[in-house]
């Protein structure tokens, strides 16, 4: 007789406490821990972003640690890549508003007159000018140019911690530079827990690098098209499309609506109309076409869940979380599934691509090697340690 295959996930341990009751006693405390993380979200988000952009440049330093760096150089390194670009993005932010608000008062002038001639317009289709004014009285797009000063400036207020985010990021990247000690010491007595904040971090890594990219290509390419149509100031917008392509899903419409806009001003209603057909067409094939393809096969989540952690995280960190409503999920998912080989299986719920029940039992295999090796390494290196530590070694 043939003996039954052991199954390829550990089995549940029966609990004490009714499963029902489990729940609801799970439910109540992630509603404390929102309510929590919400209370405080101006110091959360800072401290967030700090650690990505930590977990982001974290390879620089361990390669230079293994090219025979002091590890003092590594840090320094390090420190001064993730603050250039920080710094870098902030200045060109500023320096592109303060372009705008020279700008500003003209286009609220041209505002007011393209509302005279609407108008007019409507005075020409035998409208009545009582109709007219009632439709026309809730309008005024020069509060509405106003209002691209202000979705710029809050958009620079997402960086407004910057301080405290430098100070952040030097005392992350003094601890970083001995996070591989770290992790080996986390490796050698939880496996499972070293083998989830390594998928947390790659993870991370892995949707930055996909996100920067597509969104080089996608700011240049509109930053292009903007400057061939005659749009002002195309370096900002295409600095804006850059950073909305952080925020999944409607990233493209927030970056939309400024250049759109000002092109009404500019040129009027058909211009605007170029604008919005030439970044449909660019931003919808590359980043609803093509770069989710990459986005989910390197995050592992599936569209329906990228757009619920984008409004949640939005709704609870404000417009930061919004930028890092991808990675802020990771780590949740990495807290709570990842970390524990019972939990790993719910991953087939909220993946990208439904697996197959042959693509589960695979996977949970590779992470349980992975853990095994992250184990025998930190095991191994207990080891060494001791026999150079005995008497009679050397």
């Amino acid at each position: 007789m043939k003996s039954r295959a052991a199954p390829p996930f550990p089995p549940v341990a029966p609990s004490v406490l009714p499963r029902g009751l489990i729940v609801l006693l799970g439910m109540a405390g992630a509603v404390v821990a929102v309510a929590g993380i919400r209370a405080f979200s101006g110091v959360v988000g800072p401290v967030f972003l700090a650690l990505m952009l930590t977990v982001a440049v974290q390879p620089l330093g361990n390669w230079l640690q293994r090219k025979g760096a002091p590890r003092s150089i590594a840090v320094v390194a390090t420190l001064t890549t993730v603050n250039l670009v920080l710094l870098g993005l902030v200045a060109a932010l500023v320096l592109s508003i303060g372009q705008l608000a020279t700008l500003l008062p003209d286009y609220a002038d041209k505002a007011d007159q393209l509302v005279a001639d609407v108008q007019s317009w409507l005075g020409g289709l035998n409208i009545g000018s009582d109709q007219v004014n009632t439709a026309l009285s809730n309008i005024d797009l020069g509060k509405a140019v106003g209002l691209l000063d202000d979705i710029l400036r809050g958009l620079l207020g997402v960086f407004s911690n910057l301080f405290f985010i430098v100070a952040l990021l030097l005392f992350m990247a003094v601890d970083a530079s001995s996070f591989g000690e770290r992790m080996r010491a986390v490796a050698y007595a939880r496996p499972d827990m070293a083998y989830a904040f390594s998928s947390f971090a790659s993870g991370t890594r892995s949707y930055l690098i996909v996100s920067t990219v597509f969104g080089l290509i996608v700011a240049v390419i509109d930053a292009g098209a903007l400057w061939a149509m005659g749009i002002p100031l195309p370096i900002l917008w295409g600095l804006l499309s850059f950073i909305t392509n952080y925020i999944p899903n409607i990233g493209f419409v927030v970056g939309l609506i400024p250049p759109a806009l000002i092109a009404l001003l500019q040129g009027g209603p058909m211009l605007m109309l170029w604008v919005i057909v030439v970044y449909s067409v660019i931003n919808v094939i590359i980043q609803s076409v093509i770069q989710p393809k990459f986005v989910g096969d390197a995050v592992g989540l599936s569209v329906t869940l990228t757009f619920l952690s984008l409004v949640f995280w939005g709704w609870v960190l404000g417009a930061l979380g919004a930028l890092l409503a991808i990675p802020m999920t990771l780590l949740v998912k990495a807290l709570l599934l990842d970390i524990d080989p019972t939990t790993r299986w719910a991953n087939a719920l909220i993946s990208g691509s439904p697996p197959t029940a042959e693509d589960l039992a695979t996977a949970e295999q590779e992470a349980a090697e992975r853990a095994a090796a992250l184990h025998e390494e930190a095991e191994s290196e207990v080891e060494d340690a001791a026999e150079d530590a005995s008497p009679t070694s050397g």
